[in-house]
């Protein structure tokens, strides 16, 4: 891989990671002794991305702003490797009337027109909306494309399988995504689900289906590159399942019983992995690394700030912005 897009990769990776880690510490820096998910200055659920920023760095490092991402409850990863505006979606997630969504959404309804972004709280529902900017672009006659977003535990969803079948049908520009974090909720795959890989369940619909594992951010590119070059050709869908990995709870609070390996998760976490292929081939080194933490610590400080100085909805303000 060149060097220029290697060093990309990590970056947005490192700035992905970096917001996560911010958003953490806010999230929980008012919930102590006792913790409260009602509690504090981002009340509710809160589902971060750390170990899964591989995903969503290889897949959006071949998209543009013009191309459409439907996103999961998980979905701060691909937002940022998308370019929404970090001062936005912070303050978003804060509930501030400068987000996103003037503080209604909250961080599992990020919705940025400016880049044809969108997430949703309920599972698979992202994949449908996809198909109807993938048939809007096929029918502009242009080579913009929509990425849909899940997780395997929603690859058992209906949603999935129509959606697979008609953009199989219609041969539509879109790329299916599946990150497969091993667990849905507390349920491992291997207790909800037929087969091994969701990419195998691809040849039933018609289109190639490729998984990638070992959470490799430069494998995901290739595979992206592979499938979004096919969609833009006119050639119909692709599906890409990527291994990843979940680094923390399904949401904040979790105690994860349930997960008999999560002593050796730390060992897997993609970022030190990456960071050390880079430094072992020379193309990154102390300065390089140091630059990357100090321009992502720089933004994202700089969107949290944004965020709790930016005002909370007024009561009276209760109904705008609402259709029906």
């Amino acid at each position: 891989m060149e060097p220029k897009i290697a060093l990309d990769l990590y970056r947005t990776m490192v700035l992905i990671r970096t917001f996560e880690e911010a958003i953490l510490r806010e999230y929980h820096a008012d919930k102590k002794p006792v913790f409260d998910i009602g509690a504090g200055q981002i009340p509710g659920e809160m589902h971060l991305s750390a170990g899964q920023e591989p995903v969503a760095a290889g897949v959006c490092a071949h998209l543009t702003t013009d191309d459409a991402v439907t996103a999961t409850h998980r979905p701060h990863h691909f937002a940022i490797a998308h370019g929404v505006d970090l001062r936005k979606m912070a303050a978003e997630i804060f509930g501030r009337v400068d987000g996103l969504g003037h503080g209604r959404g909250g961080h599992m309804h990020l919705f940025d027109p400016d880049t044809h972004f969108s997430c949703s709280g309920i599972i698979a529902e992202g994949y449908p909306p996809a198909l109807g900017q993938a048939l809007a672009f096929q029918r502009q006659g242009n080579a913009r494309i929509a990425v849909a977003v899940t997780g395997e535990g929603a690859a058992n969803q209906g949603a999935f399988h129509e959606s697979l079948n008609l953009a199989s049908l219609w041969k539509l520009p879109v790329v299916f995504v599946v990150e497969d974090n091993d667990w849905g909720i507390s349920v491992p795959r291997s207790a909800s689900t037929c087969v091994t890989s969701n990419a195998v369940r691809a040849a039933g619909y018609d289109m190639p289906g490729e998984r990638v594992e070992d959470n490799s951010v430069e494998a995901v590119h290739a595979a992206a590159e592979r499938a979004v070059a096919r969609a833009r050709a006119g050639e119909g869908p692709s599906l890409i399942e990527v291994h990843t990995l979940r680094l923390w709870g399904h949401f904040e609070g979790d105690a994860q019983g349930y997960r008999p390996d999560l002593e050796g998760v730390p060992g897997r976490d993609p970022l030190p992995t990456y960071e050390a292929e880079l430094r072992r081939a020379g193309v990154l080194g102390d300065a390089g690394a140091r630059e990357a933490a100090d321009a992502a610590a720089q933004r994202v400080e700089d969107a949290i700030a944004f965020a709790k100085q930016s005002a909370e909805p007024a009561p009276e303000t209760a109904r705008d912005y609402v259709f029906a």
